[in-house]
Formats: structure tokens, sequence, C-alpha cells
């Protein structure tokens, strides 16, 4: 049994944009980027939008569904009251291409900035061993399918664009996480975090936490140890103290 779906769709480009309403037939168990697919086909052959697996684990489709960061193909259509005005609009923070397309390169070349895993070398026996808790700490950090609603919402960089050279984002204060975590790595980015990644500047509001559809921790689970580790490095009283007495770093 069909219903008809009131859906209210931004189109534009960079220079300039508006709404524009659709009265579409959605099926039962449709989710929103079934939707907009069949506006595509039917109404807005021209309307562009970016999406790839329609399983939730690409993270290409999200936008802002009734003002809250979402995937579109994990959004079923059933969460609205019937005859509910429906809006999709791009992400706000990243640049806009067109429609519901966003230019997000800015987080492809944060990623680049952020050194790879450096293993040290195996035990004598040629094996790595690692304790059980380690491995299962950063199984909740791999789960990041890159969608970048937590970068989205984030106001450090969403209100205040021209931070965005000093501040890498909560996507990727949980790859730092990750990286210092590990227990084979020998890579040191504590200085990468509190300089360049701008670990400081967040604030704990726990928005990106709240959007992001893998249910990782962001906040408590990465950001939190990692700012952790920062302040006791750099701003570790006795720290400090031992440094000027015994020349330690």
């Amino acid at each position: 049994m069909s219903e008809t779906a009131n859906m209210r769709v931004f189109r534009g480009d960079a220079e300039s944009g508006d709404w524009q309403d659709y009265s579409v037939e959605v099926e039962e168990g449709q989710v929103v980027l079934d939707v907009i697919h069949r506006i595509q086909a039917t109404q807005a052959p021209d309307l562009a939008v970016r999406w790839n697996c329609k399983a939730g684990k690409c993270g290409s489709c999200s936008a802002e569904i009734n003002g809250e960061p979402r995937l579109m193909c994990m959004t079923r259509m059933n969460l609205f009251e019937p005859g509910e005005q429906i809006t999709v609009a791009p992400m706000k923070t990243w640049p806009l291409i067109r429609d519901l397309v966003t230019d997000v390169s800015f987080n492809y070349e944060v990623a680049k900035t952020i050194p790879a895993f450096k293993p040290r070398a195996p035990e004598a026996d040629g094996t790595y061993r690692m304790m059980q808790e380690d491995i299962e700490r950063g199984q909740e950090f791999r789960k990041c399918i890159e969608c970048f609603l937590c970068q989205n919402v984030c106001h450090v960089i969403r209100d205040h664009p021209e931070n965005k050279p000093e501040f890498a984002g909560p996507r990727f204060f949980v790859r730092l996480a990750e990286l210092e975590m590990h227990p084979l790595d020998t890579e040191d980015r504590l200085e990468l975090a509190r300089k360049d990644a701008g670990v400081g500047y967040c604030n704990i509001t726990k928005c990106c936490t709240e959007v992001c559809p893998e249910e990782i921790h962001i906040t408590d689970n990465a950001i939190i140890p990692l700012k952790e580790r920062v302040a006791d490095r750099y701003f570790d009283p006795i720290r400090w103290l031992g440094s000027k007495l015994f020349g330690r770093g």
C-alpha cells in the first residue's frame, strides 16, 4: 500500500539555490534515499545526490533531514508522520557543489597528514603479541564509515570555518586515538594532535557522538582520552618540573 510524501528538497549550487517541493508515492519499507531516487526517476532527472552502497556502510549519502544530520539510506520513511513535510538538505559545513552533493575533500586532505600505523619489531619468535583488551579497545573506532556527519555537526568548524586549517575534527580524533592506543604502534602523534589537529579546540559537547550512525562513543572513548594524553605530556606540572630538574623530556 502506497502513501504520498511531501518532500522539500534543496536545489541549487554554490552561487544560488532554493527549496523545491515534490509529492512522491512511497511504498512500505522505503527509506529517504528511495524517495530521492523516485524524484530523480519521475520528476527531476537532474537532481544531484551522492550514494553508493545503500546499506549504511559507505557513508556517501549523508544529508540533513528535517534539520538532523543522517544517512538517507538508513532513515526510514515511517519515522515521519503521514502528511508531514520532510526536508532534505545538503550538509551545511562543506562547500556546496550542487543540490545534495557537497565537497568533502577537506577531510581527505586532513587524512593525508596523519602518519600511518608503524608497528614495532615482532617478538624473537617472529610473532606479535597483544592483550585481548587492547584489541577490543580499537575495534570500536574501526567501525567508522567516514560519513563525516560528526565533522558536519562539530560547531568548531560548522560555525567557524576559519578554524578548518587548525582543527582536524572528530573523525580524525577517532583515527588518532585508534593509533595512539594501539599497543604495537611506535609512531608519536601527540604533537600532531595538540598543534596541527587542534584537539584543544574541542569543548566536549558530544554532538559528534549523537549523530554517529555506527554509535561510536567519539567523545568519551576517543577525544577525552586523547586530550588526557596531550595534557599529561604538555601540561602536567610534575612532568614539567622533572624536565627542568633532571632534563627529561
